[in-house]
Order: C-alpha cells, then structure tokens, then sequence
C-alpha cells in the first residue's frame, strides 16, 4: 500500500506545502488528516504565489484528488474563498477532485470571536493563537458538542443545534470577555450562503474513500499541518498548537489502521524557525537571525507575522523522528544559507550545568537549556540554480551529509528554492 505520511519535523512552517505539491505529481490523493486554517501552506509554481490554509497543496495537480477528512476542523468561511480563488485561477475544474468529510469539526465565527478574546485577555500570558478558532473548535469536538460538516444540510435540526452552542458560547463571550453575543439568525445567514457552494465537495465517509485508494495501490500522500514540536501532548506545552502533529494522528484523523503506512516522510529547514511564544534553545536574536529572516523571507503565511529564526537544532530534530518514526527527510531552504563564512549547527544542550544529548521534556526544562554548537564551514554560491546534489558546492554537501549521518536518517529531497523545480530528488518519493 503505498501511502506517504509527510510531517513537519520542527515548530512549522518547514515548507511542507512545497513538498507536496512536488510529491503530488506523482500522486493520485492528497489527505489532509488535521488542523485547520491556522497552516499557511505557500506554492510557488511558474513565479505565481498561492497560499492554501485548508485545501490540501495536491491541489494544483488536475490528476490528484484532494480530501479534507475528519480529523480538519474546517471554517467553512475560509474554505470557500479558497475554492472560489482557485477556482478563478482555472482549478477545481471537476468537483470530484475535492471530497470534504461530513464528520470534519465546523468552525463559525464564534469559535474565532472566543480565542480572540481569549488571547486578547491572556496580556503577556498569550500563547500565540493565529486567533482562527483552533482550539475553542478542538474544545467542541472533545467536549461532544461540535457541529459537523454534514450537520449544515440537515435544516431541520441546524437551528436547535446552533442555539445550544451559543448559549454558552455568548455567556463566555458577554459575560466574561465583554464582548458582543452572536446572533443565530445570522449565523444562519453566513451558512446559507457557503452550503449550497460547499454542497459539490461533500463527501459521507472520506475514510472508505481512502482505504479503497490504499487497497487499490494507490499513491496517497497524508498531508499534516504545523511542526512535530507543537503537538498537544508531546510539544513545548502549552505554547503548542490544539491537536496533535504527529504521524500517528494521520491514521486516527484519516481514519485508517497503523498497518497501512510504513515511510513517514519529515519535513525541516536547513536552520530553525518558530513563531509566537515557547522556548527556542537555538533563536538567533541578533544579526545572524535577521538576515536568515529577510533571506527566507520568514513572515507568517496566516499571520503576516515575523518568524524567530536561529541555527538547526539537531536535538529537537532527532526527537521529532522519534515521535512519528520517520523513515526519511527533505531539507528544505538550504539556499537561505549561502553567503555564510560559518554555520553554526546544534547537536547537543546544556542544562543546569550538565550536557545532554536528548530533548527534555519536563515542563520548564527546555526554556533552560543552552545549545552547544558545532561549526561548519560555509558557502558563497548561489544555490538556487542547482538541479543536483553535484551541482551544490562541497561545504553543502557535507553540510547535508553531516545532518544525516547525526539523526540517523536518510535526506532522500534538498530544496534550494521555492519553485517546482528548485527541488533535487535524491530517491523517489513513491520507491
């Protein structure tokens, strides 16, 4: 069953949009398996710019069917300007090329008006929320009182089901936040007028649809949102993302059994980035970290805003492998590094005085450590024009073979540009 799990192996934003836009050339379905429009996922095909935050990448290919599944939590809002941009730009020409699940978590506009709110009050407590209804949406979910995608073609039963959610909903919201409540009649309004849009891309259960893709032999790229450092329960707590990022969340947000996946490919740039609050051991709070900002152009996709931006962290690196048990890596942004005389690379942390080796996990302990470096010599070249490893300068490669031999893991995909083909293949993605 050939079915490719791609995961982000950092704080996010690593490029797994460009990956499976790559990947999906050669692939016949694109699963999108959690999150939501908190992703900002940038392609850049023949010098144009299209950012997705729901709709899977694959979705530029004509020949790739894409599935929004279950485990999404899906502002129906953002999902139809999606459709209708990509629709003016000539896609989605056969609506059969999107299936979106009727068991996907509905995010309206309370959701988003609640974690606003939420952060607004935290002050200088703030997580730092993309303020899209992320987690007030996963609350739901957990808490069995979610509306569904396929609740919004039940009429009969979508007013009294809209009118529990905002009883508590609109208390939160005027009594403890200050805020105004939320009408039912006109969220009613706003979901007439995305249903009958949305009608074409419904699908009951997207998890048959998959399992018979697989059992076909199928090509079928999991495509997940945010980094494997921002996972729920295994993340840097609380400054993480509301569902969990890892591989295993494919199968459960898919809904398929564990047996029928077996590469997990994962994603990291060739230095560190994150956004919002939570320890970072390796942020460059300097020059250094300014100009790998302005070279890789380290703004959010979702958010506009800027990203800290520091040396690669090995350490974290290996955790992340641990976590989804990935088979395979793509370095992604190496070009960003050129013009350095020396590049600095993490591979180990002090922490209270003593030199570990491992990620710490005990709450607290990470904003502690202090990363111990290793330097590499660097390059002068420009990467971008390369189209094979022999292409790259020497100091790149053994950049490259030193990453790979430190995790263990093989680097089977180099990035050295946003472009489709700015990406050289080491291995094929479908071997």
């Amino acid at each position: 069953m050939p079915g490719i799990i791609v995961v982000g192996s950092q704080w996010g934003d690593e490029g797994k949009g460009k990956v499976v836009d790559v990947f999906s050339s050669q692939a016949d379905f694109v699963v999108r398996y959690q999150g939501g429009a908190n992703a900002g996922h940038t392609l850049v095909v023949d010098g144009k710019k299209t950012i997705l935050h729901l709709i899977p990448s694959g979705i530029l290919h004509s020949h790739t069917s894409c599935i929004i599944a279950a485990g999404v939590v899906l502002d129906v809002e953002r999902v139809c300007e999606e459709i209708r941009a990509l629709r003016a730009s000539g896609l989605i020409k056969d609506q059969t090329q999107l299936l979106i699940s009727d068991s996907a978590t509905l995010i309206l506009p309370y959701h988003r008006l609640l974690d606003q709110a939420r952060e607004r009050s935290a002050g200088l407590e703030k997580i730092g929320t993309t303020g899209r209804g992320i987690g007030p949406a996963y609350e739901e979910r957990a808490s069995r009182k979610a509306l569904l995608f396929g609740d919004l073609f039940q009429k009969e039963t979508l007013r009294g089901k809209l009118e529990v959610a905002l009883k508590e909903k609109n208390f939160l919201l005027e009594k403890f936040y200050g805020e105004k409540p939320v009408q039912v009649d006109d969220l009613l309004k706003i979901i007439e007028s995305v249903t009958q849009e949305l009608a074409p891309y419904r699908c009951k259960d997207t998890s048959l649809v998959i399992y018979k893709a697989l059992r076909c032999g199928k090509k079928v790229l999991f495509e997940g949102a945010q980094g494997s450092l921002l996972d729920l329960l295994h993340g840097t707590y609380p400054f993480v993302t509301s569902s969990s990022t890892l591989s295993g969340s494919a199968m459960i947000g898919a809904g398929i059994g564990p047996s029928t996946i077996t590469n997990v490919l994962g994603i990291t740039k060739a230095y560190t980035t994150r956004v919002g609050a939570g320890p970072f051991p390796t942020e460059c709070d300097n020059a250094t970290g300014e100009r790998i900002r302005q070279v890789g152009a380290e703004f959010g996709s979702t958010t506009g805003r800027s990203r800290r931006c520091g040396w690669l962290d090995l350490v974290a690196l290996k955790y992340a492998i641990r976590l989804s048990g990935i088979t395979s890596l793509a370095l992604m942004k190496l070009d960003v590094l050129s013009g350095f005389e020396k590049i600095e690379i993490c591979n180990s942390y002090e922490l209270d005085g003593q030199k570990i080796t491992e990620y710490p996990v005990s709450p607290g302990d990470l904003a502690r450590c202090k990363p111990i470096y290793e330097a590499l010599n660097g390059w002068s070249e420009d990467l971008t024009g390369a189209r094979s490893l022999k292409d790259l300068p020497r100091q790149a490669q053994d950049y490259i073979q030193y990453i790979g031999a430190s995790v263990a893991t093989p680097i089977d995909v180099v990035s050295v540009g946003p472009g489709r083909d700015q990406t050289l293949w080491i291995k094929p993605l479908f071997s």
